[in-house]
């Protein structure tokens, strides 16, 4: 007989790895605490902020089977396109020619992959609220839309029900459960930026769109319907600049027409969408183990991160293709077997991205206006077209690789420590076409510490 394999959460990580579970021929239900919003007009129960899928996600996609079917849904995006306070424009390609991170609408993947997953033979129950869990007898209770209550008992009980996760507060009434979270000063609201007049693009749709304003930023991902989904990244409160500081329809037409107003041009329905879209949180998430009981779990529930390495989705992506690995090398008999080696293999990793995300909203709200800093990404570029082998900037390893994410941690931070003293040349702005890069890329090498 097939063990019964329970997922707790049917978003994009539970609904993928329902898909590589029934493809190993296993007995699949995921339990969904939402309505099943593919039957309505209600966005608002699937978050459709937009994701960027890079590497890891499409070969996570490819072994699934489903890169074909997802690409129809994405558009390209090549590098960022920088916006100044005056209106002017720049272009900083992500990495080398051909290489791009992907657009696609939240709501529209998640549907794609459901579907797939039924098709496949998972059943979705929605409308289940997990009020809770016994890890030691794998049993789960849930509350039903009528306010009944509903039992079950799984065989295999996987949490991917995302940073909240009721699978991963079971766990920290266990034994020994190391548990960190920490919500950032920042919080995001989603906007919106609608097709021209004519129909076309009101930005380059083949670039993710920043506006860099030090303390807070704006961000845009182009859609299929030649819309941009837009997040706007602020301080909870403490600057000038906050949510806490936004009393009114004047307030935000000022913030916008002050530090963004090239967008706000753009934003006919600006006032609308601030007014009835939510201010969500930023969490970052650790916990340790990830398994008990046959219990897992995987995704942000394992593993939380802010969104400003673009890797959330990917990584959670990542998770699923290596714990398919680890099943087709140990079979479906040994899961406390399978769940221990995904740990070990796994954490070292999530714990890396999950820094280099919290790391990486400087860059992404402030460095990347700083002249200093487009000089530092030139020579970084230069030194991986002269010597591909020897350097490759953090971030394509991170998005353009399937490098394992803590050794991509440690060669960033060397080479970071080797450009930092690069860049205290006073001259290097001037000659930095001049440099001798073979001398750069042999202290790296020389360092031992990779």
């Amino acid at each position: 007989m097939k063990e019964k394999i329970d997922l707790l959460g049917a978003g994009l990580i539970g609904s993928l790895l329902a898909i590589y579970l029934k493809k190993r021929g296993l007995d699949v239900t995921i339990y969904e605490k939402r309505q099943d919003w593919r039957n309505s007009n209600k966005s608002s129960e699937g978050r459709s902020i937009n994701m960027a899928l890079s590497d890891r996600g499409w070969n996570a996609l490819e072994k699934a089977g489903l890169k074909e079917k997802v690409l129809p849904y994405t558009l390209p995006m090549s590098g960022r396109r920088i916006h100044d306070e005056h209106g002017n424009t720049y272009f900083q390609p992500y990495g080398k020619e051909n290489q791009a991170i992907y657009s696609i609408s939240r709501n529209v993947f998640n549907e794609l992959l459901m579907d797939e997953a039924e098709a496949l033979g998972a059943k979705i129950y929605f409308n289940h609220k997990v009020e809770n869990v016994n890890v030691a007898k794998r049993e789960v209770e849930f509350c039903l839309k009528d306010g009944s209550e509903k039992r079950m008992t799984s065989d295999v009980l996987i949490g991917s029900d995302g940073s909240y996760s009721a699978l991963r507060n079971a766990f920290q009434s266990q034994v020994r459960f190391n548990f960190y979270q920490k919500f950032i000063s920042h919080g995001y609201k989603e906007l919106h930026i609608p097709p021209t007049a004519s129909g076309d693009f009101a930005l380059d749709p083949n670039a993710l769109h920043i506006w860099p304003r030090g303390k807070f930023m704006l961000i845009a991902l182009p859609n299929l319907d030649k819309s941009f989904t837009c997040t706007l990244f602020l301080p909870f409160e403490g600057y000038k600049v906050s949510f806490e500081n936004i009393y009114d329809d004047r307030d935000v037409s000022q913030i916008f027409k002050t530090y963004f107003n090239d967008a706000f041009d753009l934003m006919p329905n600006l006032l609308a969408d601030f007014k009835n879209n939510p201010t969500s949180a930023l969490i970052n998430t650790e916990c340790y183990p990830w398994t008990e009981n046959n219990a897992l779990l995987i995704g942000d529930a394992a593993h939380a991160m802010v969104p400003f390495y673009g890797q959330g989705m990917n990584c959670g992506f990542e998770d699923c293709f290596i714990l398919d690995k680890l099943i087709e090398k140990y079979g479906t008999s040994s899961w406390d077997l399978v769940f221990e080696k995904f740990q070990k293999k796994r954490k070292r990793d999530t714990d890396a991205i999950c820094q280099l995300a919290m790391d990486n909203f400087k860059e992404m709200s402030d460095n990347i206006a700083d002249p200093k800093f487009l000089i530092r990404k030139k020579i970084e570029a230069k030194l991986h077209e002269l010597y591909p082998k020897e350097w490759q900037p953090l971030y394509s390893m991170i998005t353009f690789s399937n490098m394992r994410y803590s050794e991509a941690y440690a060669i960033g931070k060397l080479q970071e420590k080797v450009m930092d003293e690069v860049m205290k040349d006073p001259d290097v702005p001037k000659n930095w076409n001049d440099l001798d890069y073979a001398a750069i890329v042999e202290k790296v090498e020389t360092s031992g510490e990779v």
